[in-house]
């Protein structure tokens, strides 16, 4: 569709996307949706992540509309979570806010038909935005030889984290199919949200990835872990997969995040 802006992540979105419709492979949750805002878009379409613990996967959806902005999210087994071009090839919707809903987007409408609906709202770029709503980076005390951060965004991972761990509640998925920009630094081991696995199982795609660089990594299910926040990922989560270099460690399916935290910290 000609009227339609494509993204891999919201974190790509930029002045031109301001009054235009997008289609983008980031999860629906706040985070995203408050990116999605900012840069005054008069509708979107998100992947729901399997919607997953405390619906956290469409939260930010349905948080849009109390700005005016129709917003969708497609299901995750219609199409891989972080490729915006397939989000508008393939997705078929299982959700839409109140404002989408009203001008006649409805589940099961393909991404097309929810756009086609999308241009008859008026398009509403809302100044009453909030100014933060914050991805946070927390350290997650312990007595180990690493440090380990919390992290919403693995987009907050910074370069003094080198060879320590990381919790993220990032989906564990590439962005447009694509192994660049995975995670910037090496550091030791990783954990990503699954986003429910999805097509093709674009959830766990950037564990394998990371096997080539010698960095252990484990996904969550998303029905244990709210999407887009790390401290979740690291109190509630149960790992769904691991890659070679975490069984290697004695990471394994069913364990919960905080002991495979502690097997790598050699306190458990």
């Amino acid at each position: 569709m000609q009227d339609v802006l494509v993204f891999d992540s919201v974190t790509q979105l930029d002045a031109g996307a301001r009054g235009r419709l997008v289609a983008c492979g980031s999860h629906g949750g706040l985070y995203a949706a408050w990116l999605a805002a900012k840069a005054g878009v008069h509708g979107v379409i998100l992947n729901d992540a399997g919607i997953g613990r405390h619906s956290a996967g469409i939260a930010g959806v349905a948080w849009l509309s109390s700005l005016g902005i129709p917003a969708c999210a497609v299901d995750h087994r219609s199409a891989r979570i972080g490729d915006g071009k397939d989000t508008l090839a393939s997705g078929i919707v299982t959700m839409a806010n109140d404002t989408a809903a009203s001008n006649g987007c409805l589940p099961g409408h393909t991404a097309a038909q929810a756009f086609r609906c999308m241009l008859e709202a008026e398009p509403e770029i809302d100044e009453r935005v909030p100014e933060m709503m914050g991805e946070s980076r927390a350290r997650i005390p312990n007595s180990g030889h690493r440090q380990v951060w919390a992290l919403d965004s693995v987009a907050l991972v910074e370069p003094g984290d080198r060879r320590q761990i990381v919790v993220t509640g990032s989906h564990g998925g590439l962005l447009g199919g694509k192994p660049d920009h995975v995670l910037e630094v090496d550091v030791f081991a990783a954990f990503f949200n699954d986003a429910g696995g999805g097509k093709e199982n674009a959830g766990y795609a950037r564990l394998p990835v990371l096997d080539g660089r010698g960095i252990a990594a484990a996904a969550v299910s998303c029905q244990t872990a709210r999407i887009g926040d790390g401290k979740s990922t690291y109190e509630t989560g149960v790992i769904s997969r691991v890659n070679e270099t975490a069984a290697r460690l004695e990471l394994r399916e069913g364990m919960s995040t905080r002991s495979a935290v502690a097997r790598l910290l050699g306190l458990g």
